[in-house]
């Protein structure tokens, strides 16, 4: 399903319950330094008139069943993907749109490693059953390998970039194979395992399809609905740093599959009960990543 681009670029999945929303920034501030310059020239993801550089995948027709194990089988792949995804144009400008009504996975054709990931995003009016009533939520997934529908019969395995209101840039492992760490503190304000990224926090994992399910963001550095937001995401072999709108909220490292390092993979965006838009997807090739570093 995947093939090597020109330069070599190298979900909660066992969990329905959500993170609450993140608190006010904790404190110190976070900043990014150090960061690198492009190691060679950029790959544009989507090229604003089609998805002919991407697979779609579509879940249960009734996303209720999503974790549930039900003996009917998921839509997968086939043309009512139409419906879902779409090459449009939001504000002037070329867009991909994703629906949100039917869960899915819209899973880019390269296979990339050792990469600074750009890409905008902002939020549609459309709210879906059976999370109608939730904050919106999506994903950008990356080091995405194996089956379309793997997890869940919705999602391929995956690292997550958690989009979703008041929890950008939480880490999520997608499948049960997936796990990474990174350091954080206690935070009674989150559902379990009540854990928050801090670069002065204990080291921990979280894995998919355990209790261990997710590390919220540092901070919410979203801008109000209807604003298009800006995501950057540095991966460096099993390493990645997870910055929104210009603020680290995340650094993650040792991610794994199946207990082996996770280097490379796909490039991943959900279908997950809210309409989303995407524009200006690019990816160029680092040899180091930012660091974050707590502001005095």
């Amino acid at each position: 399903m995947l093939k090597t681009l020109a330069f070599t670029l190298a979900l909660a999945a066992a969990a329905p319950a959500l993170a609450t929303p993140a608190q006010a920034a904790p404190n110190p501030p976070l900043a990014l330094v150090d960061v690198p310059k492009a190691a060679g020239p950029a790959v544009t993801l989507f090229n604003g008139r089609d998805l002919k550089d991407w697979d779609a995948w579509l879940g249960y027709a009734d996303p209720a069943l999503t974790y549930k194990r039900p003996p009917v089988a998921p839509i997968g792949a086939g043309p009512r993907s139409a419906e879902i995804f779409k090459a449009v144009v939001e504000d002037g400008r070329p867009a991909l749109y994703v629906n949100g009504q039917i869960w899915g996975s819209l899973v880019h054709k390269g296979d990339f490693r050792d990469y600074h990931l750009r890409l905008q995003y902002k939020w549609g009016k459309g709210r879906w059953a059976p999370r109608e009533a939730q904050a919106p939520n999506n994903g950008l997934l990356y080091h995405s390998h194996g089956a379309p529908g793997a997890v869940w019969g919705t999602w391929s395995q995956a690292v997550e970039f958690e989009i979703m209101t008041g929890s950008i840039g939480m880490v999520v492992p997608v499948g049960e194979a997936i796990s990474a760490a990174a350091t954080a503190v206690d935070d009674s304000t989150l559902i379990a395992p009540k854990l928050r990224f801090s670069p002065a926090g204990r080291a921990v994992t979280t894995k998919g399809g355990t209790a261990d399910w997710n590390i919220e963001a540092y901070s919410d550095a979203e801008k109000p609905a209807g604003e298009w937001n800006t995501l950057d995401l540095y991966v460096l072999g099993d390493r990645a740093v997870h910055v929104v709108n210009g603020v680290p909220v995340m650094e993650v490292r040792d991610l794994k599959a199946d207990g082996a390092p996770l280097t490379h993979g796909a490039i991943q965006l959900q279908s997950e009960g809210a309409e989303t838009f995407f524009r200006d997807i690019t990816l160029e090739p680092i040899t180091s990543l930012p660091r974050v570093v707590a502001q005095p």
